[in-house]
């Protein structure tokens, strides 16, 4: 197999079956780390930046701009590289070292608004991308407010159709901007009628409404002081919960521990709670989760035993849970000596 361009690697990511305890529904993770730059968002970005150029929107040796937390940039970042385009991200200090790094090895410009803030400052990333495009006449991706962004995952959803057919109960997915869900869902369910999609996004979020607070869950919700993304399509989902932090972080660590897969904070949240409806259905029920991430870039955070206690994060009640609900560890170890 021979491809001409890095982005043409893009889709056709496996599904990974989760060993769960007798009885429950199936899981399946639709693993996005196996894309170029290891996430789900350069099926956006490729997307976002081929629209432009089919409207012609971008001309050779043109300039990018994007408001990000990470992924989106690196997919952009990688774009640009590939395409000739200059590429500035804005971004802030919710971000983790290793997104930020992974945006500069592609060439991309950073522009951080956060100072010596820590957390998010989503609004200001977008005002000050808006601004940075008009004043020099830069292409603003607006991955927020451009339909591009969902469009980017209808292939995803015809690829978990030619890998299940019609035997998909239940769609999980992370709700940030919304485009991935939005877009994948809205598609499959056309192919799949009776399909429940369920959006996850952290305690502290409001895209689901409920109070503002901290959370240390990245590239994911959406805080009190943001609008809520313009992609998000209310329509198609069925449902959006919330899960903690260290529900999320606790569940990134067991799976990694005791079954060797590497997913990032955000998926962990995702996969806690496709695990809770697992348990609450039977085997012939297959939830087919969006695993937009994997675990390397959060090293520092999500699998460094100091920071996690450092934040208040370990949780041995969710271990506890997840050592029911996916009964395996490793010979010699129980459940309660994995963190």
């Amino acid at each position: 197999m021979i491809k001409d361009r890095v982005s043409d690697l893009v889709g056709r990511t496996p599904l990974i079956r989760l060993a769960v305890a007798d009885g429950a529904g199936t899981v399946l993770l639709k693993m996005e780390q196996y894309n170029p730059t290891g996430t789900a968002k350069i099926r956006m970005a490729r997307n976002m930046v081929d629209e432009a150029e089919e409207q012609g929107l971008l001309a050779p040796g043109g300039w990018l701009v994007e408001a990000t937390s990470g992924n989106t940039g690196i997919g952009l970042a990688l774009i640009a590289a590939e395409r000739g385009y200059k590429f500035t991200a804005v971004v802030d200090n919710h971000a983790s070292v290793d997104k930020l790094r992974g945006m500069l090895a592609y060439g991309a410009e950073l522009l951080n608004v956060s100072g010596d803030e820590e957390g998010l400052a989503t609004a200001a990333r977008y005002a000050t991308a808006r601004r940075l495009a008009a004043e020099h006449g830069a292409f603003l991706t607006g991955q927020d407010s451009n339909p591009g962004n969902p469009n980017g995952y209808r292939p995803l959803a015809r690829e978990l159709h030619d890998d299940l057919g019609k035997d998909i109960d239940y769609l999980y997915g992370a709700v940030g901007t919304g485009g991935s869900l939005s877009g994948t869902g809205g598609l499959l369910r056309e192919l799949v009628p009776d399909l429940k999609i369920i959006g996850v996004e952290p305690v502290g979020s409001v895209n689901f409404g409920g109070e503002q607070a901290p959370y240390h869950q990245s590239g994911t919700g959406t805080p009190e002081i943001s609008e809520i993304c313009e992609v998000l399509d209310y329509d198609v989902i069925d449902e959006g919960i919330k899960v903690s932090d260290s529900e999320a972080f606790e569940t990134c660590r067991y799976l990694a521990r005791n079954f060797g897969i590497l997913i990032g904070g955000s998926a962990g949240g995702v996969v806690y709670k496709a695990l809770e409806r697992a348990r609450t259905v039977g085997p012939e029920t297959t939830i087919v989760v969006l695993v937009c991430d994997g675990g390397e870039r959060y090293l520092d955070t999500v699998f460094n035993d100091a920071w996690m206690a450092a934040n208040g994060l370990f949780d041995p009640q969710v271990t506890a849970w997840l050592a029911s609900m996916l009964p395996h560890a490793r010979a010699g170890r129980t459940p309660a000596e994995v963190h």
